[in-house]
């Protein structure tokens, strides 16, 4: 009976909103939220209510715990509720009554009277095809008729001790010894991202100056006044619930030296098999809104300028699928030619090159001044996560003033033999002012034992199937590349 008296006297306790929130963002669309609130407890049994969740909060997720390790808190129940009031809200739980409606005719304003059949979706009401999509529609009785839509304004009655204004947790804990204490509560939350973006300007002899923002997003349905904001960048494992996958188809830090380019507002460090990466002053990032913060700046970045001709064109979708054997007894595969050259802007994310800061992935914007001094747009491309001292390269567009031919002269195979023997000519033209050198890439698609019997130029094998020719083009000079391959298997 003990359980019982402890129950009535037990407290409720609301939201009190900490000084400093701490949010950690994960490109995966959720983040792990940080709170701090001050109750009041009794030995025994209390009733705890938090009104400041967001409204995406994974409830098993939830840990309530004395920071300073001093008590214990046994959470025997906890209830979520992400139904704060709303017309829908009111419509669900006033179903089968009958209300008021204020309808307005010109300047004459009246009330009526209509039950509530069915709750529906008040807030979709007006889309005719969004009614159609809904297994549930609204569906009001108002002078002996049915109608499907609200004829004006709905009045309910004062609020009852069923709705609440905030998404609310609700706990039932028992704790050892009576005292206040500043709770401390975290849980993971949908309704986040942060990406980044980069803006690259390009300079005389290829020099490169890179701002690097980070974008932040909250659709949490709360907003953080004075946030201590971490990123986290890396691929984590996070199981998604099975209706989402089919609608979009305080621990201690492990290892690392804390660092960042000077001067940038960000500062970074390796956590576990990630890197974290922490905003220098607190950020206030409101309910439904996006806020981008500079994380990293360098001028002068050393880059290469990469002209590459990959002349191999393949119709989209037609060899999906499609093995070895058959690739070789199509006589036609790989005969068509893709006349464009590609350009390709190459660094080293590295200290010695004014950066060596992990960079999280994103979109890359290339610029370049005119001779007017204006900037221009020049291409974009997007990096994965890449480490310090890692080379990036970047696809940014084709160049109009190098031009490439590729034809196949010859194909042979001998089935008895198990061999095929396949040539190339490959031509490139220069019409530019200045001279160039273009990286010829050639895929050896027929099979993985393969020799060059005859090329005219060096070549040097970068992969298991992939050759490289360089071809330094003088301005108006034209090039021709053969080569013969012999397979066999």
């Amino acid at each position: 009976m003990v359980r019982k008296t402890c129950l009535l006297c037990c407290l409720a306790c609301s939201l009190c909103y900490a000084e400093d929130p701490a949010l950690t963002l994960y490109n995966q669309r959720f983040a792990v939220v940080r709170e701090t609130f001050p109750i009041v407890l009794k030995q025994g049994v209390n009733q705890i209510q938090f009104t400041g969740a967001t409204a995406h909060l994974e409830p098993d997720s939830v840990m309530l715990r004395d920071p300073s390790g001093n008590r214990v808190l046994q959470i025997l129940e906890q209830n979520y509720r992400a139904d704060p009031v709303s017309v829908d809200a009111l419509m669900v739980l006033y179903e089968g009554k009958t209300i008021e409606f204020q309808v307005r005719n010109g300047e004459h304003v009246e009330t009526i009277q209509g039950k509530i059949i069915r709750a529906g979706s008040v807030s979709r009401a007006g889309s005719y095809a969004a009614q159609q999509a809904q297994s549930s529609q609204l569906i009001l009785e108002i002078g002996g008729k049915l109608r499907f839509d609200l004829p004006g304004v709905p009045l309910f009655p004062s609020f009852s001790g069923d709705t609440i204004l905030k998404p609310a947790l609700n706990w039932t804990i028992q704790t050892d010894r009576a005292g206040s204490l500043d709770a401390e509560l975290a849980y993971i939350s949908g309704g986040f991202n942060w990406e980044s973006d980069y803006n690259v300007v390009q300079g005389a002899a290829n020099a490169l100056d890179l701002t690097g923002w980070v974008t932040l997003e909250n659709r949490s349905g709360k907003t953080f006044e004075n946030a201590r904001i971490k990123l986290m960048a890396g691929d984590v494992n996070k199981i998604q619930p099975a209706m989402q996958m089919y609608a979009s188809s305080g621990g201690a830090v492990v290892g690392g030296v804390a660092g960042g380019i000077p001067g940038s507002q960000v500062t970074q460090k390796r956590f576990d098999e990630y890197h974290l990466y922490t905003l220098k002053r607190p950020v206030t990032l409101h309910d439904k809104e996006s806020k981008q913060v500079e994380f990293v700046r360098a001028n002068g970045v050393k880059s290469e300028t990469l002209y590459v001709y990959d002349g191999l064109k393949l119709e989209p979708n037609r060899y999906v699928g499609v093995g070895a054997e058959q690739i070789r007894q199509d006589s036609g595969y790989g005969t068509q030619s893709n006349p464009k050259v590609w350009v390709m802007r190459e660094f080293v994310n590295s200290d010695a090159n004014r950066l060596g800061m992990p960079l999280p992935k994103g979109r890359v914007r290339f610029y370049r001044h005119d001779t007017d001094g204006r900037l221009e747009f020049t291409g974009e491309d997007t990096i994965d996560h890449t480490p310090k001292d890692e080379r990036v390269r970047l696809f940014t567009g084709a160049a109009f003033d190098l031009v490439g031919e590729r034809r196949r002269t010859s194909y042979r195979i001998d089935h008895g033999r198990s061999t095929l023997d396949e040539s190339f000519e490959i031509k490139l033209r220069n019409r530019k002012t200045e001279p160039v050198e273009v990286r010829i890439v050639e895929h050896l698609y027929r099979w993985n034992t393969w020799e060059i019997q005859v090329s005219s130029v060096p070549f040097s094998k970068t992969e298991s199937q992939t050759i490289e020719f360089r071809v330094p083009l003088q301005p108006g000079e034209e090039k021709t590349v053969t080569y013969v391959v012999h397979y066999t298997w």
